[in-house]
């Protein structure tokens, strides 16, 4: 499926209800169509994935071709100049967790820019960084702890900021890392016991709901399962 298939595609899936919907949830792009992830995968699916197109979509703008973009791009060609002009322009979280998901996890810069980000200032480019660290530890199955308890120093820096989509972020960093083997579990606790000393409510809410699931009876089994294999 070519561009202009594509955008004739997206505005045969137009949703208007769908925009209204979205907003509620925090998803404000400047322009939207309103089509749903799953048809967004179907497109992604049947085009494969190019690097060219990609860049193409993206320079649209709109909820629909960005998410695409990043579906549809290809990891091996993505360049540290490509990702950090996209991150600039992530304006909501939607767009910022699927570009995550989709494409920025898979690139070789992924361990070093989750931890660069995490730095930054900006709302979403903080965001992205712990993000990136989320999805890592779920999708990337063979990297070594070491990669992650790199990371929890990281998580207890930020625990502080209060903004809403940094602080949900971190706590989903916290919180998958724990979930990832027995080892990271004990490391994630303890960083989550040191984060709920800091003199700061956004801090203390990470750490109470981190540890609410970290220490689950549902969590602690499945580990214990997975040690034995």
């Amino acid at each position: 499926m070519d561009y202009e298939k594509i955008i004739e595609k997206l505005k045969s899936l137009s949703d208007p209800e769908a925009v209204e919907g979205m907003a509620r949830y925090g998803i404000t792009p400047e322009k939207t169509y309103g089509v749903s992830i799953p048809n967004l995968r179907k497109i992604a699916k049947e085009t494969g994935r190019g690097q060219d197109l990609s860049l193409k979509l993206w320079e649209c703008n709109t909820r629909e071709t960005r998410i695409l973009a990043g579906m549809i791009g290809d990891p091996a060609k993505v360049t540290l100049e490509q990702m950090e002009s996209w991150v600039r322009e992530f304006t909501y979280w939607e767009i910022c967790d699927q570009c995550c998901m989709n494409l920025f996890e898979k690139t070789v810069f992924a361990y070093r820019q989750a931890e660069q980000w995490s730095m930054n200032e900006e709302e979403f480019i903080k965001r992205t960084g712990f993000v990136l660290m989320a999805r890592l530890a779920v999708s990337d199955k063979k990297a070594d702890d070491n990669y992650f308890e790199n990371f929890l120093p990281l998580i207890k820096r930020e625990a502080a900021d209060g903004r809403n989509f940094v602080k949900k972020s971190v706590n989903w960093a916290l919180r998958q890392i724990g979930k990832r083997n027995l080892n990271l579990n004990k490391k994630a606790i303890l960083t989550a016991k040191e984060i709920q000393h800091l003199d700061s409510k956004p801090a203390r809410w990470i750490a109470s709901d981190a540890l609410r699931e970290l220490t689950s009876d549902a969590v602690q089994n499945r580990l214990k399962i997975l040690h034995c294999f």
